[in-house]
C-alpha cells in the first residue's frame, strides 16, 4: 500500500500539469480565434475551417465535409476517446472507484449538470423557442479549470484539485449522455447496429485477451466511428464507448514484474561489454527482453491514455478552440450579451454551476454519505464551485448540436466566453483570498 500511494500521487500530478499547460495553449488559440474572426482576414477564417472541403469518396462511402466538421466529428472523437480511457481508469482504479471516493465528486458533477440546466430553462420561459439550449451551460471545461487552478500553485492543496478532476470527469460523461439521447434528431438503426456489433467485437477481443492496440484502432475507426457518423448518433460517443472495450488488465502481476526485471538487470550486468560503443547480442537480447516484460506489465488503457492526453491537451482541444471560438461581431456586442440565450448560459455557467455543486455537496456530507477531502475546506469547495463554470470548450460543443440557427450560435458562443470569463475571475479571486488568510 505505501508503494502504490506515490505513484498514483504521481501520476495524477503529471495528468493535472498536462491539463494546466494545455489549458495555456487553449486560452491562446481562443484569443487568436477571436482576433482573426474580428479582423480584416475574417474571409480567410471562414473559407479555412467551414468552405474548404477534404476528405474521400469510395464508393457509395462518402467522407467529405469542411475541416470544421472533420474537428467536431473527427478530431473531438479521438477528444472524448481519451475522455473515456479517464472514466474507465477513474472508476477502476482512480477517484471513482469506490463510493466513498466517487460519492461527492459525482454528486457534485449532478448537481452542478441539474442546476444549470433548470436555470437556462426557466429564464426561457419567455422564450420557448430557444430552449434547444438547455445542455449548453451544464458542461465544465477541465483543461481551462485545472489551467488556472495551477496558478495558484502549492497554495492550493492537491486533494482540491483532485476533487475538481474528477468532478469534471464524472462531467464529461453526463455530457456525453446528454448529447447521445437528446441531441440525435434521426437515427439510422441499421448503422447503429452496425456500431452494436463491432463494440461487441472489441469486448469479445478483450476477453479474449487481444491487447494489440492497432486492432482496437482498427476495428474501432472502420466500424465503430464509421458506423455512428451515418447513424445519426453523434461521432464523440463512439469515441468513449470505444474506449470502454480497451483492456486494463496487465499481462502479469506486479511480483512477476519485479523477479523477472531483476534477473535480466542481473544478466546484463555479467555481461561482459564491448570495446566499442555497441552492445554485444546478448545485451541486445535481453534489451529486447526487458522491452517485451515491460509491454506485459502495462495496461492497454494506460499506455493508451499516456500516449493521447498530450495530443489531446496540447493539439485537439486547441485547434477545436481554433476553429469554434472565432466568433465575428455582427452589430452590437452588449445585444448579443443581453439576448436570453446569452443571459440564459450566463446564469446557468456562472450561478448554476455554483449552486448546484456546492448543495449537492453539502447534501451528500450532511447526510455523512461523503466526507470533504482531507486539507480542503468548504471555502476551497466554493472556489472550485465558481470555476466549473468554466465551460467553454464542452459548452461550445454542444451550443453547435443545439441550434441550428449560426445567429443563435454566434449569440450562445458570446454567451459562453462571457460566462467562463465572469467565473474565472470570481473562482480565482475567492480562491487567492482564502489561499492568503490561510497563510496569514
Amino acid at each position: 500500500m505505501t508503494i502504490n500511494k506515490p505513484v498514483n500521487t504521481f501520476r495524477i500530478s503529471r495528468f493535472i500539469s498536462e491539463e494546466a499547460f494545455g489549458g495555456i495553449i487553449l486560452i491562446f488559440a481562443t484569443v487568436v480565434a477571436l482576433i482573426w474572426a474580428n479582423s480584416p482576414f475574417y474571409d480567410s477564417y471562414n473559407y479555412l475551417w467551414y468552405e474548404l472541403k477534404v476528405g474521400f469518396v469510395w464508393g457509395q462511402i462518402n467522407m467529405v465535409g469542411s475541416l470544421h466538421s472533420w474537428i467536431n466529428d473527427g478530431l473531438m472523437a479521438l477528444f472524448f476517446f481519451t475522455v473515456g480511457l479517464e472514466i474507465k481508469r477513474e472508476i477502476l482504479g482512480g477517484e471513482l472507484s469506490s463510493v466513498k471516493k466517487a460519492a461527492m465528486p459525482i454528486a457534485a458533477a449532478i448537481g452542478g449538470m441539474l442546476i444549470p440546466a433548470v436555470i437556462y430553462a426557466l429564464v426561457m420561459i419567455k422564450n420557448p423557442e430557444y430552449l434547444e439550449g438547455w445542455g449548453i451551460p451544464m458542461a465544465t471545461d477541465i483543461a481551462f479549470a485545472l489551467g488556472l487552478l495551477a496558478l495558484l500553485g502549492k497554495r492550493v492543496n492537491i486533494n482540491l484539485k483532485i476533487f475538481l478532476t474528477a468532478l469534471a470527469i464524472a462531467d464529461d460523461l453526463g455530457a456525453v449522455m446528454v448529447i447521445a439521447i437528446f441531441y440525435t434528431d434521426t437515427i439510422n438503426y441499421t448503422e447503429l447496429l452496425s456500431a452494436v456489433f463491432f463494440i461487441g467485437v472489441l469486448l469479445l477481443a478483450n476477453f479474449a485477451g487481444v491487447r494489440r492496440t492497432v486492432f482496437y484502432a482498427l476495428v474501432g475507426f472502420i466500424g465503430v466511428w464509421m458506423a455512428f457518423v451515418f447513424s445519426g448518433v453523434h461521432a464523440t460517443v463512439a469515441g468513449v464507448l470505444i474506449a470502454l472495450t480497451i483492456p486494463a488488465r496487465t499481462k502479469i502481476g506486479e511480483n512477476e514484474y519485479v523477479n523477472r526485471l531483476s534477473k535480466f538487470i542481473n544478466k546484463f550486468k555479467k555481461e561482459q561489454p564491448n570495446d566499442n560503443l555497441l552492445l554485444t547480442k546478448e545485451q541486445a537480447h535481453l534489451i529486447a527482453e526487458i522491452e517485451d516484460l515491460n509491454e506485459q506489465a502495462q495496461t492497454p488503457l494506460q499506455k493508451l491514455e499516456h500516449a493521447l492526453h498530450p495530443i489531446t491537451a496540447y493539439f485537439i482541444l486547441p485547434v477545436f478552440a481554433l476553429s469554434n471560438a472565432g466568433v465575428h461581431f455582427e452589430g452590437s456586442v452588449i445585444n448579443m450579451l443581453l439576448h436570453p440565450i446569452s443571459l440564459g448560459i450566463i446564469a446557468g455557467l456562472v450561478i448554476g454551476k455554483f449552486l448546484g455543486i456546492t448543495i449537492f455537496s453539502r447534501l451528500l456530507v450532511w447526510l455523512k454519505i461523503a466526507a470533504l477531502p482531507e486539507g480542503v475546506t468548504w471555502k476551497q469547495i466554493y472556489g472550485v464551485a465558481f470555476l466549473a463554470g468554466i465551460g467553454f470548450t464542452m459548452s461550445m460543443f454542444i451550443s453547435d448540436l443545439a441550434f441550428k440557427d449560426e445567429e443563435f450560435k454566434q449569440i450562445a458562443k458570446v454567451g459562453i466566453m462571457a460566462a467562463s470569463f465572469i467565473s474565472a475571475v470570481i473562482g480565482m479571486t475567492w480562491l487567492s483570498m482564502g489561499a492568503k488568510k490561510d497563510r496569514g
